[in-house]
């Protein structure tokens, strides 16, 4: 089964704009996340779903792959599905861009999960809400 992991990166983001290109340990958060899922044996291909120029520059720099998105695109899962479409694969897999934790170690159970069951459809990581105000929280992914 083919694999496709696809981050998406807003550069025009309304809570932290140029959040993809922020250092964290003097690597752009982008290029941590994309260095992660790089190290995945289940996933086979990785395209970062960008919406602007400056995150395409570093990661092609980096030799990653971009696929430049609409910047009217109103989320990162709306960047993802736009990216799909236009990827063959048999699975699809959001890392996102602000994760620099997430690896192999959580991405390549999450694609064996789906390779052993086929009737397992949808597969995701989650981390449990620890706090009430989280739930309405709108920079809590649910």
């Amino acid at each position: 089964m083919k694999t496709l992991a696809v981050i998406p990166a807003r550069y025009a983001s309304t809570r932290l704009p140029g959040k993809p290109l922020i250092p964290v340990g003097g690597i752009p958060l982008v290029i941590r996340v994309l260095d992660n899922v790089r190290k995945c044996r289940k996933v086979d291909r990785v395209i970062v779903a960008a919406d602007d120029e400056r995150i395409a520059e570093v990661v092609l720099r980096e030799g990653g792959e971009v696929m430049m998105t609409p910047a009217e695109l109103p989320s990162g899962g709306d960047r993802v599905a736009w990216a799909a479409e236009r990827t063959p694969s048999d699975y699809v897999i959001n890392v996102q861009v602000d994760d620099p934790l997430v690896g192999s170690d959580m991405i390549d159970p999450l694609v064996e999960a789906l390779d052993s069951d086929n009737d397992v459809s949808l597969a995701l990581l989650a981390k449990k809400i620890e706090r009430r105000e989280e739930i309405d929280s709108p920079d809590i992914v649910k």
